[in-house]
Parts: structure tokens; C-alpha cells; sequence
């Protein structure tokens, strides 16, 4: 599986940013990102220029929306019309989100313990979910150092309950990207699995001129497909830095080399007498020239809905760690979870989506 470094949530001056499209394609660049979802504010205008940033810089640019409410933010990708939030009320949120997945989009929260009004108008989730199918993904982590900050550490809380209740929905990071500065403090990268060809990642996207002027409809294209599917299956790592990324499988005394691995966000079904075996990889040479961390010594969790399952302490180098779990039948998910000092602070460095469990008889 590759892993695509991603930043999903950015501004440009179509809304409040501070950035033109080809501008906030260059920072993502210098930060050694190869694919943004551009999600302005209550417009997709944009997107005009699309097409011809990504085939001059080879990023990917998923087309997407910030529906930006008085009750909430939520962010919309993968959607080829524009869906209009004023239809609905703070009790009918859900139909909106009907509307986005009928043209194949996916819908998230965005930063939904942000402070909100007077401060940041809708900035703080009020809408009441009745059915969280309807949810695909959170963004757990927000704006810079997500992870010593309260609001960050709220919604991973709220993320992991919505686990415990059987919810499986998709963490994000989020930088909620507006401009560029020379001090700014470290962003998360949020690193999206995918089993597609490299000749699709790894080729230019082609540039299609028309005469037609630009309207609000976007066409898709294959690496939005790509990057959907990722999202919606949950194959997704965050990270301060280093690669995180494990796999399950159900050990075989006889072939165990050659028993069948599942990855971040899959479903694997493991008898309750049998052992789960996860091998957990961490790289520190993907965007290791975008990020600095010091020599020490790290703590790498296994977390669960029963609480912590594994802990060890590793070094800053890529290596692969194994971990066996004896009692599984409790399990319905698990997940890593790597801490450290990272900027001079002690916190969460990374964490990836769970895997999750089921029992048959």
C-alpha cells in the first residue's frame, strides 16, 4: 500500500485566505505534500484554475467545500455541484449530508470543539447526528500542534467514544489553511492508503482546455476516486513526522508467514481463541527533511476499546514491531497511537485509524 501525504482542509482568496491557488500549492510543496483538498468557504469558484496548477506542479487538488454555518462547519470533498447549506436548518443537517453522498462526496466535521461564537461564528458543533453512518469522517486533529491543543484533544476524545459506541468513522488531521507565515509552528500530515498503480499517483494530471466559462460543476477525476476510496475505508495515518502504520493478522502456528494482513481501516474476523498479531512500522525517512525529530526515546501504544493493549519504548528509526494479542474477545477495534518530544514538548506525535475486530463462533 502507498501512503499519499495529504493536507485536507485549506483556504484560498475565493474565501478567507490569504493564499492565490498556485501560492498554496507552493507552501504545500515546500512541505513535501503531494495531494490538498481545497475547501474554500461556501464556494468551489476556487477550483477554476485546477487543471492547470496541478499539471504545472504535479500536486493533486481534490475538489471540495467548507459548508460554514452558524451551527457548524463541515467540510465536503469529491463533489461535482454545489450544495447549498442555507436549505437547512440545525435539525435537518442530515439531509444536507444526503445530498453530498448522492453525488458521490464524502462529508466531515471540522474542528467541532473550536471556540465558537462571537469568536468564530459556527466554529463549534452544535448539530445534532441521529445517525452517524451518515458521517464519514472527523477531523480529530486541527490548525498547528493539533496535539497540545484542548479543542485537538476533545474531538480525539470524542472520536475514540464514537469507536466504543461501534461508530466507524474516519479521523483526519486538518490544518484549516489560510496563510503561510516564516514562524508558522509544525502542521500534521494526514497520510491517505491506497492500492492504486503508481503510474496513477506518480503521472501528471492532464490538463483539458475549454472555451466554456467556469461554473460551479467540477469533474472528477481518477486520483479524486483514489483518495475517496482511501477516506471512506479509513485508510488513514496522522502524523507530527514519522510514518505510522500497522497490520493485523490472525496467527497460524504452521503458515503463519503467509496468513492473510489487513490494514488501517479494514475488518478482520479473529475466533475467540485465536491470537491477533499486529506488526507496526515506523518510518522516519518519508518527509524526514520536513520535520524535526530528536533522538530519543519514543512510546508506541497499542490503544483498543479496552484501553491500552501494548506499550514499548523505541527508538527514532524506521523499524517494524510485532505485538501479540492473546484475549481478543472484548475487541471490536484497535489502533497505535506514538508519543515523544516533538518541538520541544511532550505529546502526541502520531496515531492511525483502527482496525477493526469481529468474532465469529
Amino acid at each position: 500500500m502507498k501512503w499519499i501525504p495529504s493536507e485536507l482542509h485549506t483556504h484560498t482568496l475565493h474565501s478567507d485566505g490569504q493564499h492565490t491557488l498556485d501560492q498554496l500549492v507552493q507552501s504545500a510543496l515546500a512541505l513535501g505534500i503531494d495531494c490538498i483538498a481545497l475547501t474554500d468557504h461556501n464556494t468551489q469558484s476556487g477550483l477554476q484554475d485546477r487543471q492547470r496548477v496541478q499539471a504545472e506542479t504535479g500536486i493533486h487538488i481534490v475538489p471540495g467545500m467548507e459548508w460554514t454555518t452558524f451551527y457548524g462547519h463541515m467540510l465536503t470533498l469529491g463533489i461535482h455541484d454545489y450544495v447549498d447549506w442555507r436549505s437547512y436548518g440545525i435539525y435537518d443537517i442530515e439531509q444536507g449530508i444526503d445530498e453530498v453522498h448522492a453525488q458521490g462526496g464524502l462529508v466531515g466535521i471540522a474542528h467541532p470543539f473550536r471556540i465558537g461564537s462571537p469568536i468564530c461564528t459556527g466554529c463549534y458543533w452544535e448539530y445534532p447526528i441521529y445517525n452517524w453512518e451518515k458521517v464519514d469522517y472527523i477531523e480529530v486533529w486541527s490548525t498547528l500542534m493539533p496535539a497540545i491543543k484542548k479543542d485537538s484533544q476533545r474531538a480525539y476524545a470524542w472520536w475514540t467514544s464514537l469507536l466504543n459506541e461501534g461508530h466507524r468513522i474516519t479521523a483526519t488531521s486538518g490544518r484549516d489553511w489560510h496563510r503561510t507565515e516564516d514562524h508558522d509552528a509544525p502542521a500534521a500530515i494526514t497520510y491517505l492508503g491506497t492500492e492504486d498503480e503508481d503510474q496513477l499517483w506518480y503521472s501528471l494530471d492532464i490538463v483539458q482546455t475549454s472555451d466554456t466559462p467556469f461554473t460551479d460543476h467540477v469533474e472528477l477525476e481518477p486520483k479524486d476516486n483514489s483518495v475517496l476510496t482511501a477516506m471512506r475505508q479509513g485508510a488513514v495515518t496522522i502524523t507530527m513526522g514519522p510514518l505510522l502504520t500497522f497490520t493485523a493478522h490472525v496467527v497460524n502456528p504452521i503458515h503463519d508467514n503467509h496468513a492473510k494482513r489487513y490494514s488501517i481501516g479494514q475488518e478482520i474476523d479473529c475466533p475467540q481463541d485465536q491470537i491477533l498479531k499486529l506488526e507496526i512500522a515506523l518510518d522516519t525517512i518519508c518527509r524526514q527533511k520536513h520535520y524535526l525529530l530528536v533522538d530519543q526515546s519514543l512510546r508506541l501504544v497499542v490503544n483498543s476499546n479496552q484501553g491500552i493493549l501494548f506499550e514499548q519504548q523505541i527508538p527514532v528509526q524506521t523499524e517494524v514491531y510485532d505485538c501479540e494479542l492473546v484475549q481478543v474477545e472484548a475487541l471490536s477495534w484497535v489502533h497505535v497511537e506514538l508519543y515523544g518530544y516533538f518541538a520541544d514538548m511532550y505529546s502526541m506525535i502520531a496515531f492511525t485509524n483502527a482496525i477493526y475486530i469481529t468474532h465469529s463462533s
